[in-house]
């Protein structure tokens, strides 16, 4: 019996278009799908846990090997809708931000973006689980990331999308989570693993059905705010942040 390739999945609604077609191909035969939230798929793949990943790529400097493994990602030209800085007041009267645990690019982004965007230097603090977002209040403010940050919008005053923000400070899409193999892994399997990404994508209208939210738009989300395709732009994009992430202290 061949080994089978480890991958983890961040288990987002960003993420179902991608995985349709990972379930719906031959590939699917060649792989064990391990499901986290995206900071600690990032752990995983450090320790060796997982072979690749759906992963944040602010853990990229952290890897003794990287390999970007597929031409898909999980990434925005404009607003993502699903990254976002919530707050009470104004962005120039926050004093203190909450970090998503969930995240670990998203949380590095809005530290780039607070301070050399926004031009601001509140206090971060490290959220440990979901209470955080019941402390979003008065010039508290906090990164929610994924599916809950759907729930955020309804409830904060102000909302900050980090994907825009970047995009207005920078002119470049940004992409928050790539496919990244901790080792070299076969051409065979990179070439059946992009069709099966790309094949996902020719089946948004499935994708839509089979989840059943109400909270936004998915067809929306999933053909305007999400951009999949990591294209050279996206590559110049990923390029600018990595840069600007070697002058911040990594929060996570």
């Amino acid at each position: 019996m061949r080994n089978k390739i480890s991958v983890g999945i961040i288990d987002y609604l960003n993420v179902k278009p991608l995985l349709y077609g990972i379930k719906h191909s031959r590939v699917i035969d060649d792989i064990n799908i391990v499901e986290t939230f995206p900071s600690r798929l990032a752990a995983m793949l450090l320790s060796g846990e997982v072979d690749m990943g759906i992963v944040p790529v602010a853990v990229i400097p952290e890897m003794q090997e990287s390999y970007i493994v597929s031409d898909y990602c999980i990434g925005c030209n404009g607003p993502v809708a699903t990254v976002c800085l919530f707050s009470e007041v104004p962005v120039n009267r926050i004093e203190t931000v909450l970090l998503d645990y969930q995240s670990k690019t998203s949380v590095t982004l809005a530290r780039i973006l607070l301070e050399q965007y926004w031009k601001i230097s509140p206090v971060f603090e490290y959220a440990t689980d979901e209470a955080f977002r019941q402390r979003i209040t008065g010039t508290t403010a906090a990164v929610v990331i994924g599916d809950r940050a759907f729930e955020q919008r309804s409830k904060s005053t102000y909302i900050y999308d980090l994907g825009e923000a970047w995009k207005d400070f920078t002119g470049l899409p940004f992409v928050f989570a790539a496919w990244i193999a901790n080792k070299p892994l076969p051409d065979g399997f990179i070439h059946a693993f992009n069709e099966a990404n790309a094949f996902g994508l020719m089946h948004i209208e499935e994708v839509v059905q089979e989840s059943q939210y109400k909270l936004f738009d998915l067809n929306q989300y999933y053909k305007y705010n999400v951009n999949y395709v990591l294209d050279e732009k996206k590559k110049e994009g990923l390029a600018a942040f990595l840069f600007l992430l070697k002058q911040v202290q990594s929060p996570v």
